[in-house]
């Protein structure tokens, strides 16, 4: 009898050592899923959050554009591949401070808009696609305006290993005083935007400023800091945009 007391109070122990260590693992294992799904729900939150702020941000840069520029048509939609309200806004700014009497910009589309509503006097937008020139061109004429040359310049190989515009759309330019990149398409290619520095930094004027769009990445970030050094008198400023903007101006 004594025996198998011994017996089952010894099953008693070792079950209650397999149910304790069993409670252990699993409390274990929820408070690691528990911890993972709060990680989850924080990191998801600050998104929201940015996300939310950045729509605002991008809602005021709008309504100022709208009152400044006094739109006669609709514009077509911008954020995503399209220039944001706060480049667009920020172009209209300079425009208006540093009166340009030539424009090169490389990429046209509604930032070709707000340059010309902006006061500009002479604008040639560069664009690799037919298509979009004609809808840049369309935009224009809905908004009666007059007096800007949408060149289509194909992409063809470059000196430098990339696809780049036909150089020889830019041999009549000289003296440009506000050149703004945002072109040809530079997702999938790093260099893409590159060889804007090599070809157009002897045609800029003397108190010229260069505007380059998306810096948030490294291609467009890196040609902004080499056009800052081949121009030892103008001054490199990154704008914490949404896409990320560089302005390089004079001293």
């Amino acid at each position: 009898m004594q025996t198998l007391q011994i017996i089952l109070l010894a099953a008693l122990l070792v079950g209650t050592a397999y149910c304790v260590r069993s409670l252990r693992a699993l409390h274990q294992k929820t408070s690691s899923k528990f911890e993972r799904i709060s990680r989850e729900i924080t990191a998801a939150t600050k998104d929201i959050k940015a996300s939310v702020l950045q729509s605002y941000r991008q809602g005021e840069a709008f309504s100022q554009l709208v009152a400044l520029l006094k739109f006669s048509a609709p514009i077509p939609p911008t954020r995503s591949w399209a220039a944001s309200p706060d480049l667009l806004l920020t172009i209209a700014d300079l425009v208006r401070i540093h009166k340009p009497r030539l424009v090169v910009e490389l990429g046209s589309g509604v930032s070709t808009l707000i340059v010309a509503k902006s006061g500009a006097k002479k604008i040639i937008s560069m664009d690799n696609s037919e298509e979009f020139a004609d809808k840049t061109r369309e935009l224009l004429k809905a908004h009666s305006v007059r007096g800007v040359e949408i060149r289509v310049a194909e992409l063809a190989p470059h000196v430098s290993g990339v696809d780049w515009y036909d150089t020889s759309k830019f041999n009549d330019l000289k003296r440009i005083d506000l050149l703004i990149v945002d072109g040809p398409p530079g997702s999938k290619n790093p260099n893409a935007r590159k060889p804007a520095l090599s070809e157009l930094i002897g045609r800029l004027s003397p108190r010229a400023v260069i505007v380059i769009d998306d810096v948030n990445r490294d291609g467009e970030r890196e040609l902004a800091e080499a056009f800052a050094e081949a121009l030892p008198n103008h001054v490199l400023t990154i704008y914490p945009h949404e896409k990320g903007t560089a302005v390089i101006s004079p001293r």
